[in-house]
């Protein structure tokens, strides 16, 4: 064994060798971890461009003016908020709303199904998955029906009104709120239209004068009514498939097929006739190009005293009602 080294020793204890010492590593300085970059927060305007090229390439219609209705129910403004607020950074949870949306729409889901409501005639309508989504061009159908009050002397009176397929209840509650005197049954296939509706009358102020009922039109044979409207099913049965996916697939089939050449329900509605007091109008909504077979179907019993055909916006008849012609009148 070696005698220790000389140099090692101080006051007679052995001390470590300076050639075999560990001197312990310095520990790395921590590296920051950079937080991740966020994206920049778009200005509406920005917000409504790139929404509408997404929209454009999933095949959406209008797809600029889309958009705008898209970002304002995600932002929760008016659409003229859209504009007053162009260069404004869209708040960060209008983002993360939007892109929601947008993403829903390009699965063809209809908007007033996203959100759940429809504008109807000045009056908002929650829509259910038993209902009909109303078009605007039903609404042709009311100003029609309010057009023959006035001049027919109904302004004022008690009087009764059937509507026969009500849906969400669009058109008998539209009637009843600018008509304070009158009542309304509504009558539906579907117990879910039959709730939506009810909660619709509840919500717009006419329940106390409207009562609805789930009852098959092929089957209803209670009351006497002055005026009966409908918009029953008139989409022949083969066309069913070619139309848009938003109608397609998210409204009722029951609310589209109107049979093999789409004029089932009015056959039926035919027979309403009988049901209407001296002086009453039967009106319905039809599609492109019906107005023709269904006057021919509505008329086909009895005497008429007055037939109507009405266009809508776009200058297409949308509207045929008649009078029956009382057996007074009659020569």
């Amino acid at each position: 064994m070696l005698p220790p080294d000389p140099d090692d020793r101080e006051d007679g204890a052995l001390q470590p060798s300076r050639t075999n010492s560990v001197v312990p590593a310095e520990a790395p300085a921590a590296v920051p971890i950079a937080a991740p970059e966020r994206a920049p927060i778009p200005t509406v305007a920005e917000a409504v461009r790139a929404a509408a090229l997404r929209l454009e390439a999933g095949g959406i219609a209008d797809p600029m003016a889309e958009a705008r209705r898209i970002l304002a129910v995600a932002a929760g403004w008016r659409p003229i908020d859209i504009v007053t607020n162009s260069r404004a950074g869209l708040p960060e949870a209008a983002v993360e709303r939007l892109e929601c949306v947008v993403a829903e729409r390009l699965r063809r889901v209809p908007l007033t199904r996203i959100v759940g409501i429809r504008e109807f005639y000045g009056r908002t309508f929650a829509l259910s998955p038993d209902t009909l989504d109303p078009r605007p061009e039903t609404e042709t159908l009311v100003e029609t029906v309010l057009d023959i009050v006035r001049r027919s002397g109904f302004d004022g009176r008690s009087c009764r009104i059937l509507d026969v397929g009500t849906g969400s209840g669009c058109i008998l509650i539209s009637l009843l709120a600018e008509m304070p005197a009158a009542t309304g049954t509504g009558i539906d296939i579907s117990d879910g239209a039959i709730a939506a509706a009810q909660e619709n009358a509840a919500r717009l102020g006419v329940a106390p004068r409207a009562g609805f009922e789930a009852a098959d039109m092929r089957h209803f044979d209670r009351g006497s009514f002055d005026l009966i409207v409908s918009n029953p099913p008139y989409i022949p049965t083969g066309d069913i498939a070619g139309l848009d996916p938003e109608v397609r697939c998210h409204d009722p089939i029951a609310a589209l097929d109107g049979g093999a050449d789409g004029l089932d329900f009015y056959r039926v509605l035919a027979s309403y006739s009988k049901r209407l007091e001296p002086g009453g109008w039967l009106a319905v909504e039809v599609g492109a190009g019906q107005a023709p077979p269904v006057l021919d179907i509505l008329t086909a019993g009895g005497r008429v005293a007055e037939r109507l055909t009405v266009p809508d916006l776009a200058g297409h008849i949308r509207v045929v009602a008649v009078r029956p012609q009382p057996s007074s009148e009659a020569s």
